[in-house]
């Protein structure tokens, strides 16, 4: 028996099938610079680089300004306060000189008369320290009460005063320049009630 061969169709690779155009397209390439866009862009990129570095020291020149101002803050406060604290030493020193007084005093009169004038003087000698630091009493007796200055911790019916006046300072009220330490604790006078007819 005589074999027949059947003839098949030859595939051809996946490239082959496509269309002869499809393979004369142009592949997009990067265009020609110019040796002046070039230099432009060259120019360009160093200013760049330039802007980026005054913008990294700027912004660690900030950085320590922010630093160097805090710990300078901390250094005034610091020395403030040692200076009033040598300024207060001389108080210390005589409270404990009139403590010793009272300790050693041999005639009782003349002792306690002495004792007072040193306590005297120690209170004025404190009282200039702290004025000369801003420290301001607030002297609220027999003024008008405001309650930006003033803590109201009763009220006394009088007709001696006329409502809304402070009548008695129980505690004093301090100030620091501007700004308002301590309020003073007041007494504030009110109208009497009317008395119930008997």
């Amino acid at each position: 028996m005589k074999k027949t061969v059947i003839p098949t169709p030859k595939t051809e690779p996946a490239e082959a099938a496509l269309p002869i155009a499809a393979a004369n397209v142009p592949v997009a390439s990067t265009p020609e610079l110019t040796p002046g866009q070039l230099a432009e862009l060259k120019t360009r990129a160093a200013k760049a680089d330039e802007h980026w570095d005054r913008l990294l020291r700027t912004a660690a020149d900030l950085d320590n300004f922010k630093k160097r101002a805090a710990r300078e803050r901390i250094e005034a406060a610091q020395s403030a306060n040692v200076a009033l604290l040598l300024k207060l030493l001389p108080v210390l020193d005589h409270f404990e000189m009139a403590q010793a007084t009272t300790q050693t005093a041999e005639a009782p009169q003349s002792g306690i008369a002495s004792l007072q004038a040193g306590i005297a003087m120690i209170q004025q000698q404190l009282k200039g320290v702290l004025a000369g630091a801003g420290l301001e009493e607030i002297d609220a007796n027999g003024k008008p009460f405001d309650p930006m200055l003033h803590e109201a911790v009763s009220q006394l019916e009088t007709d001696d005063a006329p409502e809304g006046q402070v009548v008695q300072q129980i505690r004093k009220g301090y100030k620091l320049r501007d700004r308002l330490l301590r309020p003073a604790a007041v007494v504030v006078a009110k109208k009497p009630s009317a008395s119930p007819a008997a």
